[in-house]
């Protein structure tokens, strides 16, 4: 069976380490949202090892549901407390868990 844990731990091995100005690393967890952790460059080969690994067909997902999503520029949080209005969905490790458990892509 496979546990949340198995497919956070899966991509905190496949996808680079994110840190911060300092050098902080920036943890990966299951309501992380993927698209704000890595580019699209990295994510992408670590959802095809996924579904390799773990034996879920992910050609039913469709990436131009979760892409182009918009990052907010690094000083915005100094002129205004609005959050970034998002048009697509946020792609999370809890999906990717959620998946592997049932056997089958479940999201889109």
């Amino acid at each position: 069976m496979v546990t949340d844990e198995d497919v956070l731990a899966f991509f905190r091995k496949e996808l680079p380490m994110v840190t911060t100005l300092r050098l902080k690393p920036v943890p990966l967890e299951l309501d992380t949202v993927l698209q704000e952790f890595s580019e699209i460059d990295d994510l992408a080969p670590a959802i095809d090892r996924y579904s390799e690994t773990f034996n879920i067909d992910v050609s039913i997902l469709d990436i131009e549901c979760y892409y182009p999503w918009a990052i907010p520029w690094f000083f915005r949080k100094w002129f205004t407390t609005k959050p970034v209005k998002q048009s697509k969905k946020p792609l999370t490790v809890r999906m990717f868990a959620e998946s592997a458990k049932a056997g089958r892509w479940l999201y889109d």
